[in-house]
């Protein structure tokens, strides 16, 4: 069977990537925009003999599953962008959702059998899950009208909106203009009061004059400030470096930390892939003087930009390079009471792991956004003698599959 044809399915559970699995005479079909226990109708996208698997969109529905809402972003929908494929799902199934990828991938790939929460963030529910994300990056069709990639596909489809965008960014009329064919746009719009600040393929753009700022001073990074009672922290962030994209997540994962690590007081930190210093810095006041603080990232301009936060913190050692190759080198870090880990979406991978369990730290605090990478680093992690103390799932990705979690390990 070729692509774009299309097929009867009853539709099985959800699996990670956004998508639920159905079979069709023995083949996996990986079907989009559809839900546990459906009957639809689905075009085929990715088919053909010589596939161990097939991909799907679901275009009609059969019978409905009771978790069925209308599309808050329908230009998400079957053929059109990315980033939204959970938006017909009512909210909490979509954490309901993605509880069940996180303790599926716990469970096949680390044999961890866990019950996890997966909580909402702060004013979801009240704002229907849309309006949280303080970054986006668009990109201009052939007619200069600003839009996204579809799924899995380099062709642009042009939008009129982006409800997942938060006010500020949604202000900023940013589909209501013409821009360069094939531009690349991003948008920032910092919490803590800073201006929004607009990227053309990386440059500052002036949205009042509609052309870019070239001049060397022009702004290229924003104040971004998380507020964690007691403390209150102001950072520099390029405006296309990377920084948490809901608006509450830097203070909610902040304040998730800082619990997990405990009493710090006086304690030796390692703040691995620690980007900007979004925990490094609440984490130097945690340990006070007497303590210290050892940041490890391999990004120089999130270096730099850490290094303007924590000029006035001699407890704080700013380290940049490659976190595998830092910590081969027992040398370069020293000893740890606690090490918190923020790895990409790839998650640490084995070397980073054999040797935090050569380190041997009390405490583990690991920052995930991959159930999968998490699962096999947790995996490890377990054979080398840690145990899981607590495991809390963050849904800070309403209406797409994507989660945060925080796990913590003690020893």
């Amino acid at each position: 069977m070729a692509s774009e044809e299309l097929v009867e399915l009853t539709v099985g559970p959800v699996a990670h990537g956004g998508h639920c699995v159905a079979r069709l005479d023995g083949r996996v079909v990986f079907v989009r925009h559809t839900l546990p226990g459906e009957r639809v109708l689905a075009r085929v996208t990715e088919g053909g003999a010589e596939r161990a698997f097939w991909r799907a969109d679901a275009v009609e529905v059969l019978d409905a599953s009771p978790d069925r809402v209308p599309s808050v972003w329908p230009a998400a929908g079957p053929g059109g962008v990315g980033g939204g494929e959970l938006a017909h799902v009512a909210l909490p199934a979509q954490r309901a959702w993605k509880a069940a990828v996180l303790a599926e991938q716990l469970h096949r790939l680390a044999h961890l059998d866990l019950d996890v929460p997966m909580l909402a963030a702060p004013g979801d529910d009240e704002r229907g899950g849309l309006g949280w994300r303080t970054r986006i990056e668009l990109v201009a069709d052939s007619s200069g009208q600003a839009g996204m990639h579809r799924h899995r596909s380099h062709d642009v489809a042009a939008l009129a909106d982006m409800p997942l965008a938060s006010d500020e960014i949604a202000a900023l009329g940013l589909f209501d203009r013409r821009w360069p064919a094939g531009g690349r746009i991003e948008a920032v719009a910092p919490t803590g009061g800073d201006e929004p600040l607009v990227l053309l393929d990386g440059v500052p753009y002036d949205l009042r004059r509609g052309r870019t700022d070239e001049r060397p001073n022009a702004r290229t990074a924003v104040r971004e400030v998380v507020d964690v009672p007691p403390g209150r922290w102001t950072f520099r962030v390029a405006a296309s470096g990377f920084w948490q994209v809901h608006r509450a997540a830097p203070s909610l994962l902040v304040e998730a930390v800082l619990a997990g690590a405990g009493e710090l007081t006086g304690a030796r930190v390692l703040d691995l892939y620690a980007g900007a210093g979004l925990f490094t810095l609440p984490l130097a006041d945690a340990v006070g003087p007497s303590g210290s603080v050892v940041s490890v990232e391999g990004d120089l301009r999130a270096v730099r930009d850490a290094r303007r936060g924590v000029h006035d913190r001699p407890e704080v050692t700013l380290v940049q390079g490659d976190v595998g190759a830092v910590l081969a080198d027992p040398g370069n870090v020293g000893r740890a009471d606690v090490v918190v880990v923020d790895p990409p979406r790839v998650g640490a991978g084995r070397s980073v792991i054999d040797a935090l369990v050569t380190l041997a730290p009390a405490r583990i605090v690991y920052v995930a956004c991959d159930p999968a990478a998490l699962a096999r680093d947790l995996a490890l992690l377990v054979a080398g003698g840690y145990a899981v103390a607590s495991l809390t799932g963050h849904d800070l990705f309403p209406h797409t599959h994507h989660l945060e979690a925080v796990a913590v390990l003690t020893r």
